[in-house]
């Protein structure tokens, strides 16, 4: 088979990674009989270094004429790089989320998942950690308080600025119908968090849940506060199948869940809408500091590839042989920097490997 996979690599470690990812699903397509035809396309700081702009309405055109696109990394140091004196809706981020309202990507689906090869590179303790944690965040896109209106203006001369977090009940339901569906193919529950107690925004919420969740018998669900949510990651992980929540609060959560795993270095992502489209991405950022350097992980953008075949091109048996690849690599010892702790560092046994390294290992042994 044939697909045309849009690539954004995007800014930062982005280029890096993302090429380690195309090795990979070069490598599932002479195994299994496929061809991936790969698109550049420009967003972010790269495009605005060439365009003016994050994202040119050719970038979005290009983005619908894919099968799926993988995507690196977006934006750079916001105190010292240029594009960050720039007004906020010419600012790198201002490009994916004018990509996601284009593309209707409202389903953000980021997993959290222990590897026992690394469960020493888990900040938590033994006693938290127990026999492991296997827990997805589905976070809604394209609604919230990043999409809301917002203004900076002068009062009483004092600089004061207002951004507005709206929610519809038909955004609500979409996003809380993926998630019982997801849940369905886990272990059958669903965490809803919301601000309930503050925000009148969270109170529809929590009512639009209520009401998805009856058509969901054999699906047990709960209600819980964003603080406690961030507070039970790290007490009791374990006790999590599906997270459901807006999209801020996603953003913040899905950081902490993929860092309790090891390493943000290690999870992907999927952001999709109502077809088998989708956006395929690492839950991590751009990480400027080490741009270049050839040390960034690329397990999670290898592990979003991996996603992208599974959700948007049906091709599980191969999605599988990148993931087990992966976890062979991992049995064998080889760790990326981010995942070797001090402890690690004292055994000889684990070989400490480069970001290009990384990514010939698991091509390797798909």
């Amino acid at each position: 088979m044939q697909f045309h996979v849009g690539v954004i690599s995007g800014d930062g470690i982005g280029p890096e990674i993302v090429r380690e990812a195309k090795k990979v699903l070069t490598s599932v397509g002479k195994k299994y009989g496929h061809t991936f035809e790969f698109e550049e396309i420009l967003m972010g700081g790269v495009s605005i270094d060439v365009h003016g702009v994050p994202l040119t309405d050719e970038a979005i055109e290009a983005a619908k004429a894919s099968d799926a696109i993988l995507m690196g990394s977006i934006g750079g140091n916001t105190t010292t790089s240029p594009w960050y004196q720039l007004p906020s809706d010419l600012r790198p981020e201002a490009g994916l989320l004018k990509l996601r309202k284009a593309l209707n990507l409202f389903a953000n689906l980021r997993p959290a998942y222990l590897y026992k090869e690394l469960r020493e590179s888990c900040p938590l303790k033994d006693e938290i950690i127990g026999s492991g944690f296997d827990l997805a965040i589905m976070r809604e896109l394209t609604g919230g308080l990043y999409f809301g209106e917002r203004e900076t203006k002068e009062v009483n001369g004092i600089l004061q600025a207002t951004d507005t977090l709206t929610y519809s009940e038909k955004e609500i339901k979409r996003i809380a119908v993926k998630a019982f569906e997801i849940a369905l193919k886990r272990k059958k529950k669903v965490t809803s968090v919301d601000k309930a107690n503050v925000l009148d925004s969270s109170r529809l919420w929590r009512g639009v849940v209520d009401e998805v969740a009856a058509d969901y018998p054999d699906v047990s669900y709960e209600h819980m506060l964003v603080d406690n949510c961030a507070m039970q990651l790290v007490r009791d992980p374990g006790q999590f199948d599906v997270i459901l929540t807006e999209n801020m609060f996603g953003d913040i959560l899905s950081d902490e869940a993929s860092m309790i795993t090891g390493s943000i270095g290690m999870l992907g992502s999927a952001s999709m809408n109502d077809t088998k489209f989708g956006l395929y991405e690492p839950s991590g950022g751009s990480a400027p500091d080490i741009a270049g350097k050839n040390i960034a992980n690329p397990i999670a953008t290898i592990l979003s590839a991996a996603m992208m075949l599974r959700f948007s091109f049906d091709l599980d048996k191969e999605a599988a042989a990148i993931e087990q690849a992966v976890e062979q690599v991992l049995k064998e010892n080889y760790r990326t920097v981010d995942i070797m702790t001090n402890k690690e560092e004292e055994k000889p046994q684990f070989e400490l490997v480069r970001t290009t390294q990384m990514g010939d290992l698991i091509a390797e042994r798909v």
